[in-house]
């Protein structure tokens, strides 16, 4: 009986000191193994995609409308600074650095004057004194392979062939 109210209180201890937290640090801090290489990490993106072509449908004295229209709505609409409007991209990639496209608009009179921030490179645009190569990849035809399995029955007579 002894034994058994040491062994419950000695559990009843461990399950506390277990369960106790810091709350000094209470910062989210990742798991022990998700720091090993073999461990996933998926890319996150977060934000507003704007490419080069929307940008070049953008004008100089659109109106707000126009823009959301265009653009489509901000990530960021300051409530006191109602004449900037912000378009945020991210880009996490596993355990790399993580990629921040900002793009700022600034209207006045409801009119876009200016436009600060990332633009996107075009894509069908080449880098200059570069010229564009043909690519030639040969193909083998296809040829069946047949595993242990498909051997054996050939072997026994049991096969398509």
């Amino acid at each position: 009986m002894r034994k058994i109210v040491i062994l419950l209180i000695s559990l009843a201890i461990a399950a506390q000191i277990g369960c106790a937290r810091n709350t000094k640090n209470d910062v989210y801090r990742e798991p022990a193994l998700a720091d090993l290489p073999f461990v996933y990490k998926m890319p996150v993106q977060q934000g507003n995609i704007v490419s080069k072509d929307m940008l070049d449908q953008l004008r100089l004295g659109m109106t707000k409308d126009q823009v959301r229209y265009v653009l489509g709505t901000p990530m960021l609409m300051d409530m006191f600074h109602t004449d900037r409007w912000d378009y945020t991209y991210t880009l996490q990639r596993g355990r790399g650095p993580m990629e921040e496209k900002p793009l700022t608009l600034f209207f006045e009179d409801d009119a876009l004057v200016r436009i600060q921030g990332f633009v996107p490179p075009d894509r069908h645009e080449g880098i200059p004194g570069e010229t564009e190569h043909e690519v030639v990849v040969k193909v083998p035809d296809w040829e069946e392979k047949k595993g242990l399995f498909g051997r054996a029955l050939d072997a026994a007579g049991g096969g398509k062939d």
